[in-house]
């Protein structure tokens, strides 16, 4: 599915392919928490990375988050306008892409559930908003984000 991005000032846009489109998984993680805000969780999807189209690149800046006093390898994009976060990148996936679901313009498939992960880290205001059955863990869950959508059939493998 391609999914078309930008930023909120406009100073950024972009595109990208997405395998992995609907928006199930809340990650409550700090650092999802204090770079992309929203309820306290960001919301990231699966995308390739050899498709991603981006204009505006002069405006992007790149954060690495510390994990356990270590600089992670992952790429985090914002505009460094406005500060809206864009999209991950991790060499350890070059292959992959994950833009947040904040920053996407194209209307996405409503996910059937939510899964709500890192709630070991998610500050005590945040209210995880669960329904009944919905998938919780204290970190990660166990299956990828192409395992739920192809579970579901929801996988886009064009």
């Amino acid at each position: 599915m391609r999914l078309d991005g930008s930023c909120h000032c406009g100073a950024v846009r972009f595109s990208v392919t997405a395998y992995a489109p609907a928006p199930y998984l809340r990650c409550y993680c700090s650092i999802c928490r204090k770079t992309a805000g929203g309820g306290g969780y960001a919301i990231n999807l699966g995308a390739k990375a050899d498709t991603l189209e981006v204009q505006g690149a002069e405006h992007i800046t790149v954060f690495h988050a510390r994990i356990d006093g270590e600089r992670s390898p992952a790429e985090r994009r914002f505009c460094s306008r406005c500060g809206s976060a864009l999209w991950v990148w991790d060499p350890g996936w070059p292959e992959l892409v994950h833009p947040f679901a904040s920053a996407i313009d194209t209307p996405l498939p409503e996910a059937p559930e939510t899964v709500h992960m890192m709630l070991g880290s998610k500050a005590n205001w945040v209210r995880v908003d669960a329904r009944d059955g919905e998938e919780r863990y204290e970190d990660y869950p166990p299956h990828s984000l192409e395992a739920w959508h192809r579970a579901r059939g929801l996988l886009d493998e064009t």
